[in-house]
């Protein structure tokens, strides 16, 4: 069995006035809660035994309700981090990290970003991370180096070890992107909060994905189904409109 863990904490202020009262992940793509549509793939793909979603004060009581009706096969647990501005946030490894600390699951974790979209089957990247037994992260070849700068940009060996990692760089050496979906297994969780006590950045997951791939093997998984990362209006846009068109 394993956990599930959706980083849902942020304010979405690039998408005001959209998400002035309601959270990323509970905006509709195709007439789907983009929340929604992840856990879909997870009750649908994985022996998951219950799901973590990580929230803010602002948005916790609008995630409790949309929880009062939702039905799926796992507990869903709602964890309020308690920041309340983008500016106190506690970042992406920051809520990672409360939630080890906090609820000290003592299975694996799929770790996923509230505002990303995937279409491949996650079966498949469950069995890889479990046959590593390593930290694994889902990889996507945006094949475009002006958008690449936008990303986390990984490469990898023949073996699919991860061997070099720049966060957004201004020249990318290369267009695969980190994605927001990671798998952690339990015997690294001690390494977040070694991580988070090393460096100041808490925030993009890629960072922490950089320094373990410095220090342990870490393994990518290549996809090439569609991806779509929910970051402003347009990504919305085009995500919505995509989905529509092809009855997804």
């Amino acid at each position: 069995m394993m956990k599930g863990l959706i980083l849902a904490a942020g304010y979405g202020t690039r998408l005001y006035p959209l998400t002035l009262d309601k959270p990323k992940p509970l905006l509709k793509v195709g007439g789907v809660t983009i929340l929604d549509r992840i856990l879909g793939k997870l009750e649908k793909g994985t022996h998951c035994n219950g799901v973590y979603i990580v929230t803010n004060a602002k948005f916790y009581d609008c995630l409790s309700g949309w929880k009062d009706s939702a039905r799926y096969s796992f507990n869903l647990d709602i964890i309020n981090d308690k920041t309340t501005t983008n500016d106190n946030r506690l970042g992406a490894i920051g809520d990672i990290n409360l939630v080890l600390t906090e609820k000290e699951p003592n299975e694996d974790i799929l770790i996923m970003a509230g505002d990303n979209l995937f279409e491949f089957d996650i079966k498949r990247f469950i069995s890889f991370a479990k046959e590593k037994q390593k930290l694994a992260v889902a990889l996507f070849d945006v094949k475009d180096i002006s958008l690449a700068s936008k990303y986390g940009i990984v490469s990898v060996d023949n073996n699919n070890k991860i061997i070099g990692f720049e966060e957004k760089p201004k020249s990318p050496k290369g267009t695969l992107a980190s994605t927001g979906i990671y798998y952690l297994p339990s015997i690294f969780f001690s390494k977040v909060s070694q991580y988070l006590q090393s460096v100041v950045e808490k925030d993009a997951p890629g960072n922490f994905v950089k320094w373990m791939s410095e220090n342990e093997d870490v393994y990518g998984f290549v996809f090439n189904e569609g991806w779509y990362d929910i970051g402003d209006k347009i990504s919305l846009a085009k995500a919505d409109e995509e989905y529509i068109k092809r009855g997804l």
